[in-house]
């Protein structure tokens, strides 16, 4: 009978055994389509990516992949037929490749595109939980547990992601999530010091969607997260529309300064810029309030004080910025999520480098709990927008975690 504890012993076992061959991966997907999440990052494993200044191929073999769905240019087939690999019809099947027990070292577990109905919240209900649930079924009835790589959110809900996490805990397994963000280069290259005072945060971008919105919500996490305690969870969250974001401002609820600073970083200025070419300052000028049609703003107010705000501004810039003022700082912090055209996509390989040093070491690069908590702010905060815009306490984003000592993002 498999206990606890001798799952946990064969588990540990498992981890001390020497490498001797590449390690095996198991891809579960939505769908594998061209410019799909699970094309880009598969694609990382099967042929290499671009990496400082050379080209990397993993020491890893993707021998098994699961497509929920097959849509109009699926490459599914393709990809098995061309590398050697199976597509199997059940995420258990992928994960034990046809036979009776795990056959792999580590499972990417990419949920992201493909037809899926939304709820009321404007989430589209992708069965990140489920792919992850029956992969935690094969690690029970196996007692083995290998690595585990959870594209963004972790769930739509934070009930089911902190079930994931706290499953990733219970059978001490490595688990990664999340954007690319976070590992992307910067311009320029800073991070935040570690135990810095942040005195107050923001974010610009677009978006207007919960996938959109996710990176945005994840790239100013992890600047914040370096602040001194590190993270303590979140207390309150507000989601704001129209009007209502410009007259916030007007309130001081955000600093105007610091919205300049950062989309003074943008590469992909609106308006006037895109007509003429004349750079401009789209605060000063109040054309921000002409371009940004639908503006949306997140006010995240933290357990430990700190209050951050977060402008979705589509139709005014289409990249990502990040401004902060620190104490004892005189000039504010500001950078761009620098995100590479497609196809090549660039900053997915980045990620997909953190992915293979959570593969090799065991242990993930930085913390899980980071998405669990992007991925519960989203949810409230998209219920705020649903319950007529209110602030809303939130009592169980009660997730603090210590930001990795050394910075995440890319630097050549």
């Amino acid at each position: 009978m498999l206990t606890r504890r001798s799952f946990l012993q064969t588990t540990t076992l498992a981890a001390a055994a020497p490498a001797s061959q590449p390690k095996r991966i198991a891809i579960v997907a939505t769908v594998y389509r061209l410019l799909s999440h699970a094309q880009h990052m598969g694609d990382r494993f099967l042929v290499g990516y671009p990496y400082g200044g050379v080209w990397h191929k993993p020491d890893m073999k993707v021998v098994s992949l699961y497509v929920d769905q097959k849509p109009a240019g699926d490459l599914s087939g393709d990809r098995a037929r061309e590398f050697g690999f199976q597509v199997y019809p059940t995420v258990a099947e992928a994960l034990r490749c046809g036979g009776k027990e795990l056959a792999v070292d580590a499972v990417l577990i990419v949920a992201e595109h493909g037809n899926y109905p939304r709820n009321e919240k404007g989430q589209t209900l992708y069965p990140r939980y489920e792919f992850f649930e029956q992969c935690i079924q094969v690690f029970e009835q196996g007692g083995r547990a290998v690595p585990v790589y959870n594209d963004k959110h972790l769930s739509y809900s934070f009930e089911k992601a902190k079930a994931m996490v706290d499953a990733s805990r219970r059978l001490r397994f490595p688990m990664l999530a999340g954007s690319s963000l976070p590992v992307t280069w910067r311009l320029p290259a800073i991070d935040l010091p570690l135990g810095c005072k942040i005195e107050e945060a923001l974010m610009v971008g677009e978006g207007g969607s919960d996938a959109m919105d996710f990176h945005a919500l994840e790239g100013m996490q992890c600047m914040v997260e370096r602040r001194s305690g590190g993270e303590t969870g979140v207390k309150a969250v507000q989601l704001l529309e129209g009007d209502a974001v410009w007259k916030a401002g007007d309130e001081g609820r955000y600093s105007k300064a610091l919205l300049t600073s950062a989309l003074s970083r943008s590469d992909t200025p609106l308006g006037l810029t895109v007509e003429d070419g004349r750079t401009q300052d789209l605060v000063a000028s109040g054309q921000l309030r002409v371009l940004a049609k639908n503006p949306a703003a997140y006010f995240i107010e933290y357990r430990d004080g700190l209050k951050a705000a977060m402008l979705m501004l589509d139709g005014a810039i289409k990249d990502f910025n990040f401004a902060a003022r620190l104490s004892g700082v005189q000039q504010i912090q500001s950078t761009q999520f620098l995100l590479t055209p497609e196809p090549n996509v660039t900053y997915s390989a980045c990620l997909m480098h953190k992915v293979e040093q959570l593969i090799e070491s065991g242990a993930a690069p930085y913390p899980v709990d980071r998405t669990l908590l992007v991925s519960g702010m989203l949810e409230s905060c998209l219920t705020s927008k649903l319950q007529d815009h209110l602030r809303l306490e939130t009592p169980h984003l009660n997730v603090a975690y210590q930001a990795p000592r050394q910075s995440q993002f890319a630097q050549a």
